[in-house]
């Protein structure tokens, strides 16, 4: 019985016609392994026939750690007042800057915790200043509940938000913050009211009415059921039929160490057998990311048989997922190294998929890296001047702001 229906939907699957919930849920149940990676991989290669795997030299910054949100699942975030929390110095952006050009990298993926002194207005000057400075360089900045939260502190619709924003100078949005995009799954993992399955999914919306392309996430093996993380993937499949302004998706599993939450991680399997998923449900968005930073090089080499085209960023920088004891490192070198092996050919992209060059240590001589760097705690800057500028909402912040 379950062989038959199994049988049905590979075959749907190889006429190119769409899967249902259903469909999804029964491949994932009974396809073995090797026959979803098979499928993923047909499906990558009618899509991507030319056998190229790219990746983007960037930065991961996180701005501030200080967060109201308090999601069980994050080992990063600190509350307001914390003897360990930071805001970065314009000047310490800047010098992030500097280093990932150095590298040969051309863009800041620029996120952080929903900072309550930290208003609509710091955003904007800060944006400004870094296309100032640097006015080829691109921000990628801001998921989906950082805009809800700009939006709440200021009392302006997510959409002025967004449009403000551009204005100063985002180009492009990350897809943080969906974690599982069911309200039922938010609530139990204590994100829903950071923002819920439909604020997520409109301010996406309202980035892709104004033009601006974004990438869409799932962090799975917390407490969804199956059928979740297959609505997960509908719901974007869904969004994108109406925006088309995702330029990929990328999945990871959660990472439970030093977390509220704690727990068990999901497998290497279970990373791989999601991954082609994915790759078969979202028929409509182009590109899937290996998640090597979760999973490490090698199942991020292994992605590439398995739906994948793409080998994210280089990073250069991480703090979210190391604060939960993931720790893994591929500088340019290694990431194409895995992508050769693997059978294919390498290419630089940008944030729009559009190919930008070969590999830089190729053309010259780039230091090799063995760690990603980490946010330093500076205890002299850990308030920069900057905020003095801005009117804190908390108490503490007020403190602060007098006290420079």
């Amino acid at each position: 019985m379950h062989s038959n229906k199994c049988d049905i939907v590979v075959e749907k699957v190889r006429l190119g016609e769409r899967l249902s919930q259903e469909d999804a849920l029964t491949l994932y149940k009974n396809a073995p392994t090797h026959l979803l990676g098979r499928l993923a991989d047909e499906v990558r290669a009618r899509r991507h026939p030319e056998k190229l795997v790219t990746y983007i030299i960037d930065r991961n910054v996180n701005y501030t750690n200080i967060c109201i949100a308090k999601c069980n699942f994050c080992a990063f975030y600190r509350p307001v007042g914390a003897k360990d929390g930071y805001v970065l110095a314009f000047e310490q952006i800047f010098e992030k800057i500097d280093e990932t050009i150095a590298v040969g990298g051309g863009q800041l993926l620029l996120q952080g915790g929903h900072n309550p002194d930290l208003p609509l207005e710091w955003y904007e000057d800060l944006f400004r200043a870094v296309k100032q400075r640097y006015p080829g360089f691109c921000l990628h900045a801001l998921s989906p509940p950082e805009i809800v939260h700009l939006s709440r502190l200021s009392q302006i619709p997510t959409s002025t938000v967004v449009e403000r924003l551009i204005a100063a100078g985002l180009d492009s949005i990350p897809g943080g913050g969906a974690e599982i995009l069911v309200d039922r799954v938010r609530k139990l993992l204590n994100c829903y009211n950071k923002a819920t399955t439909e604020e997520w999914l409109d301010v996406m919306r309202d980035a892709h009415r104004a033009g601006l392309r974004t990438t869409a996430t799932m962090m799975y093996g917390t407490v969804e059921r199956l059928e979740e993380r297959v609505e997960h993937l509908l719901r974007l499949r869904d969004l994108q039929d109406e925006t088309h302004g995702f330029t990929a998706f990328i999945t990871w599993s959660f990472q439970p160490s030093f977390t509220e939450r704690g727990g068990i991680e999901a497998t290497g399997i279970d990373y791989i057998r999601t991954l082609a998923l994915a790759r078969l449900v979202l028929d409509n968005i182009d590109n899937l990311q290996a998640s090597w930073v979760t999973q490490g090089g090698k199942i991020g080499q292994l992605s590439l048989l398995y739906g994948a085209n793409d080998m994210g960023s280089v990073m250069i920088e991480e703090n979210v997922v190391r604060a939960a004891g993931a720790s893994y490192c591929m500088d340019e070198v290694e990431i194409v190294r895995n992508i050769e092996n693997a059978g294919y050919i390498a290419k630089r992209r940008n944030m729009q998929y559009e190919i930008i060059g070969e590999p830089i240590f190729r053309e010259r001589h780039v230091p090799r890296m063995t760690t990603l760097a980490a946010v330093s705690a500076d205890k002299e800057r850990l308030f920069p001047p900057e905020l003095s500028g801005y009117d804190a909402r908390t108490p503490i912040g007020k403190r602060q702001g007098t006290s420079k």
